[in-house]
């Protein structure tokens, strides 16, 4: 047998506490790195993304090298590593932003 549990809840209550929330600080102490730098979200996803082809053109190059004995055999096979993790790392977050996008649009307005 289920339990069904019903709960009243003041509805000035919560609109008061949804517009107390606008005036919420945060704590006072020690800044974390990213505060400290004035970095915002979106200036950490374009630095990822500046890495992330970073990492790539010096794995094509290296590859490129490693056709012209250039490179040896242990480091095209490093830059080819470094590459399919980053690859790996970029569509996981890509897939997360999307979900994150997909979550927001189902969200009731």
């Amino acid at each position: 047998m289920s339990e069904i549990t019903t709960t009243i809840v003041n509805g000035g209550a919560v609109a008061g506490a949804y517009r107390n929330s606008f005036n919420l600080q945060p704590p006072a102490g020690p800044s974390t790195d990213a505060e400290q730098a004035g970095n915002s979200f979106a200036d950490m996803v374009r630095e990822a993304a500046t890495d992330a082809a970073r990492t790539m053109r010096e794995a094509d190059a290296v590859a490129r090298s490693g056709l012209a004995d250039g490179a040896t055999t242990q480091e095209v096979v490093q830059a080819t590593i470094a590459l399919e993790s980053t690859v790996k790392v970029a569509v996981a977050m890509r897939d997360k932003l999307v979900a994150a996008y997909q979550e927001i649009m189902r969200m009731p307005i």
